[in-house]
């Protein structure tokens, strides 16, 4: 039998965390988090890059870039499934399923629009090269959504309280968080290669002595 105060403890420990579930603690739970599992995707797909390329230093303003962008899907998430969970309410399986649908219609393609605009302003780009980024990673991007989220949602409609919605999606996506990263930054070595090429080649034709005129024949 434990004491009276290492029950006491115990109890305090089981309760402490509900705070952060109720009133406006909840929406700082759920931006926090999202910026956190964005950021931890990140890092385990540069640890992933770098086991393929050891020469590779890690980006940490790149971690950073994505625990921001994180952080602001989190209030956008929070209002979708309040709205969401206001106009169908109950868990029968039709009520679900819709939730189901209207999430991905809607939800799915403006999450990966503000995710890849924001990384593009956090990188320093324009929204308008942001935007064509989305266009060309788009069906890619939707695809791979429609294989992992419809699933993923009905577990989050039918069983879970609508106040663990959106730390549940946070949580439960770290491998969809760090393929995410990889999309947005599986091109950077590619382009990386390209300027280097261009300036190498520069160097080379500023070296060259300059060729002298053909002398004309008398």
């Amino acid at each position: 039998m434990l004491p009276r105060a290492g029950k006491e403890f115990l109890v305090r420990i089981r309760f402490s965390w509900r705070p952060f579930f109720q009133g406006r603690y909840l929406l700082l739970t759920n931006t926090l988090s999202g910026g956190g599992m964005l950021a931890l995707g990140d890092i385990l797909q540069q640890s992933r890059e770098m086991s393929r390329e050891p020469d590779r230093v890690r980006d940490w303003r790149r971690t950073g870039c994505m625990f921001v962008v994180g952080c602001s899907m989190g209030p956008l998430l929070h209002y979708w499934y309040g709205w969401l969970d206001r106009v169908y309410v109950g868990k029968a399986m039709n009520t679900v399923g819709k939730k189901v649908l209207v999430d991905q219609l809607i939800a799915s393609p403006t999450i990966g629009m503000w995710y890849f605009l924001g990384m593009g302003l956090m990188e320093g780009h324009s929204l308008s090269e942001g935007w064509e980024e989305f266009k060309d990673k788009f069906w890619e991007f939707y695809k791979a959504d429609w294989c992992v989220w419809p699933a993923a949602q009905m577990i989050n409609f039918y069983f879970l309280s609508p106040k663990f919605r959106v730390v549940y999606i946070n949580f439960i996506t770290l491998g969809w968080d760090t393929y995410l990263s990889y999309l947005k930054h599986r091109d950077n070595g590619h382009l990386s290669a390209v300027v280097s090429d261009s300036s190498a080649a520069d160097v080379q034709q500023e070296a060259l002595p300059p060729s002298k005129p053909l002398e004309e024949k008398a």
